[in-house]
């Protein structure tokens, strides 16, 4: 493993290439909108920036980083040489499935095809593609660079061969891994939109203020984040679409809270738009 095309700049896309150029990987960043990427690559340099001025990295990593590093539109140009593709597009399924079949005509045979997904069938993204068993997900946290656990995810046909090597990249880029078997939502997923949506409904309901639920799960069960907070920072509209496929995949528990549902009819989609259950 010595290349990683990183599909989608958005906030995953960009958290993962900037982890995998550190940990010395080559890393081909790739989105359909120019912009997207320009934006992406003025956090991803303004980020290797702080953490060299702070000490976390040294001068050297820095550079090295960087040269590490490139940019495309193309999908073909990013995934034409490389050796792990991981996809970081929006969780819609479609979506991911008509870049599965993209990757599976562009990419070389060896390649392994990974998804970041955080809810969805890896089993059924693979189907689209003629090498099934190379097809896994990957499910990194966000923010990538800090968060220490990638869920590494089967599908029905994904080979041990596959899973072994995922573990190996998982452990250059600094991560801690747990192999899962396929089931909507995993395992963290699972809980965290359990305890977000019960979060939603509390302050719909009155229960106490944001700032007061937050703080409870903090210093009361120990969560270094409070449940809305960390909807604000995943973007609200982003778990809208995960707790809409969990409620159709797994039934009445994962229903969306209403408040939710209101928020993003708004706009209020949390730190990226400003305002979601805090203002920013």
């Amino acid at each position: 493993m010595n290349h990683i095309a990183v599909i989608g700049s958005g906030t995953m896309g960009r958290g993962i290439a900037y982890t995998a150029a550190l940990a010395g990987f080559q890393v081909t960043l790739q989105d359909i909108s120019e912009q997207a990427l320009e934006n992406a690559r003025e956090y991803i340099e303004n980020l290797l920036n702080r953490s060299a001025a702070k000490g976390y990295i040294q001068a050297e990593q820095e550079a090295e980083a960087k040269k590490n590093l490139s940019y495309t539109t193309q999908l073909q140009e990013a995934v034409s040489e490389t050796d792990l593709v991981i996809e970081a597009a929006l969780e819609i399924m479609e979506l991911k499935i008509n870049i599965f079949k993209q990757l599976d005509e562009l990419a070389p045979s060896h390649a392994i095809l990974a998804t970041n997904t955080s809810t969805m069938s890896p089993t059924e993204i693979a189907a689209a593609t003629d090498r099934p068993e190379q097809c896994i997900a990957m499910h990194f946290f966000n923010p990538v660079h800090r968060m220490k656990l990638i869920e590494i995810i089967r599908g029905l046909d994904t080979s041990d061969t596959t899973v072994e090597v995922v573990k190996q990249v998982a452990e250059k880029l600094g991560k801690v891994s747990v192999e899962v078997n396929e089931f909507p939502g995993f395992v963290t997923s699972r809980m965290n939109c359990l305890i977000g949506n019960e979060a939603m409904n509390m302050l719909m309901e009155g229960v106490a203020s944001a700032e007061d639920i937050d703080k409870a799960l903090k210093y009361g069960l120990n969560h270094p984040m409070g449940p809305l907070e960390l909807a604000d920072l995943v973007g609200l509209d982003s778990r809208l679409r995960n707790m809409e496929y969990l409620y159709q995949q797994l039934g009445e528990k994962y229903r969306p809270s209403p408040l939710l549902v209101k928020y993003v009819k708004a706009g209020r989609l949390g730190k990226k738009s400003g305002r979601g259950f805090y203002q920013y």
